[in-house]
């Protein structure tokens, strides 16, 4: 099997399954109505592939088997899409463990059907997953590879035409399942390649006429309304905590990866509490959270240009809102509700922008944005990371300019603003800078700790001075509850003292966790 799938079979039956999932990915997409009936498996599985295929294209051309074999699952597990797409890529890592060492089929599938079984807290016969494993047992051990390839894609097929036997949602609806459907032409792509049988079409059945769709439940999707996803950086018993507390936010849930990367994938109810789970098991990045049920009643919007803002403190709350956003207030090191705060961005208007004030924000802002979207709100979403990019992207806030251009403007005067902030260590910890201890003044620049120290002035100072480059016109400090009476007033004395040139405006922010805020436009 070695010599048949070496790096350049590799590289074909990638490109082969990206191109037929292409070709078959509307009519995947008819078939889905589990887990929830979102209409996306087929294209989850396109844009995966996809992505594994983009990943190989960056390799040299004489990269070996191995090299090709970890690439393909890499780019599969950092481009997954959606519950089939995870799983896909956790088959794929299982095909690489064997096949990139010169293994056999039959025990590559076995491996893929192992872990892609044990990546899914609840696994759910009369789906890919139990299809993939009836291929994985119909592969005959030491056979030819072509027939090897081609018994696990006839089995598959086989299972595929069983799947309602065991899923009473898919026989209600008369349907097979998507992602099995999904499955089969990868197999069957699989097959062609080591094979050279190439099939003309690749079979997608179609729903029988004898059940008609059935109506979405009311109240939305049972289980969660929102899919949430992410890469996260952690470890195995981190990881092994997560698993447990998603599970008890949620269903669908699916956990692959391995050697510190993982992929997450979870429907729930509470997005925000998804993503939270994901901070304190290591570094969550690349969150995506998308709205299950699209039918659900969307609240009355009002007319004209609105801002929504995001914020964690009160004083920045105040502020915000008289520069004129509806603002939606966080607990501090929590993120908003979805469904809080698209019902601020309906309420704001027909054009709405949206600025939320941290990364882990960020993608619920942009979820919710999707959202507005469909219900015909035309809303956008400046990538602020920070309350003092918020406050420069209202700065330059112009109902009367056309919306795009009010968009443009925005996100260039929040990217302008590098932002820094004051926060207390709370645990000992090695940061680049070196170690700090609890009680210690962090000072970070951008995100990054560049400064520790116990003077917060002087530490101020130091971050401040960081920032500041030849062209810097304007400096905003936001001041937090516990911050020392005269922290603002000794960082304004020296920088009029070393810049003067610099103009330095002082607010109460009223922010809990950081001491100060900085922002240098």
């Amino acid at each position: 099997m070695g010599e048949v799938l070496d790096a350049a079979a590799v590289r074909r039956w990638c490109r082969l399954a990206a191109d037929a999932l292409g070709r078959t990915r509307a009519g995947i997409d008819a078939l889905n109505v589990f887990p929830v009936p979102d209409g996306d498996t087929g294209t989850n599985l396109h844009l995966t592939l996809l992505a594994a295929a983009e990943r190989l294209d960056g390799l040299p051309e004489d990269a070996d088997a191995e090299t090709v074999w970890r690439t393909l699952a890499h780019g599969a597990l950092f481009g997954a899409r959606g519950n089939s797409g995870v799983i896909l890529s956790q088959m794929l890592r299982g095909m690489a463990d064997v096949l990139g060492v010169g293994g056999g089929l039959d025990a590559a599938l076995r491996n893929a059907a192992d872990l892609a079984y044990g990546a899914v807290a609840h696994p759910v016969e009369g789906t890919m997953l139990s299809v993939l494993r009836e291929a994985a047992q119909a592969t005959p051990h030491d056979a030819d590879p072509p027939v090897a390839a081609w018994a696990a894609a006839e089995c598959a097929r086989d299972a595929l035409r069983h799947t309602p036997d065991h899923l009473d949602v898919l026989a209600r609806n008369g349907v097979v399942d998507a992602g099995a459907a999904g499955l089969c032409v990868v197999l069957e792509s699989l097959a062609a390649v080591v094979s050279g049988e190439f099939p003309e079409t690749y079979e997608v059945p179609r729903r029988s006429q004898d059940h008609p769709p059935e109506a979405p439940p009311s109240g939305g999707p049972d289980g969660g309304a929102y899919e949430v996803m992410y890469l996260l950086d952690a470890g195995e018993g981190e990881v092994a905590g997560l698993r447990a507390e998603l599970d008890a936010l949620g269903d669908s849930l699916v956990v692959v990866g391995g050697d510190g990367l993982w992929n997450i994938h979870v429907h729930t109810d509470d997005a925000g509490a998804a993503i939270e789970a994901g901070l304190r098991a290591g570094r969550p990045y690349r969150l995506r959270v998308s709205y299950l049920d699209a039918a659900e009643h969307r609240p009355a919007r009002r007319a004209g240009r609105g801002v929504v803002a995001v914020t964690a403190g009160e004083g920045l709350a105040g502020l915000l809102e008289e520069h004129g956003a509806r603002v939606v207030r966080r607990v501090p090191g929590h993120t908003p509700a979805l469904a809080e705060l698209s019902e601020a961005i309906a309420a704001a208007g027909d054009d709405v922008v949206v600025l939320p004030d941290d990364e882990t924000v960020l993608a619920v802002a942009e979820a919710a944005a999707r959202r507005a979207r469909e219900d015909g709100v035309r809303a956008a979403v400046v990538p602020a990371k920070a309350s003092v990019q918020c406050l420069a992207a209202l700065a330059v806030h112009d109902p009367l300019r056309r919306f795009e251009d009010d968009v443009i403007a925005m996100t260039h005067a929040a990217g302008a603003t590098r932002s820094g902030r004051l926060e207390t260590a709370r645990e000992e910890a090695v940061t680049s800078v070196g170690m700090c201890r609890p009680g210690d003044v962090l000072g970070l620049v951008d995100g990054d700790v560049a400064v520790i120290g116990a003077d917060p002035p002087a530490v101020a100072e130091g971050v401040v001075d960081r920032m500041l480059s030849a062209g810097s016109e304007l400096v905003t400090l936001i001041v937090g509850d516990g911050a020392p009476e005269d922290l603002a007033d000794r960082v304004r004395d020296r920088l009029h003292a070393v810049r003067p040139d610099v103009e330095v405006t002082v607010y109460r922010g009223g922010q809990d966790r950081h001491l100060l805020l900085i922002g240098v436009e």
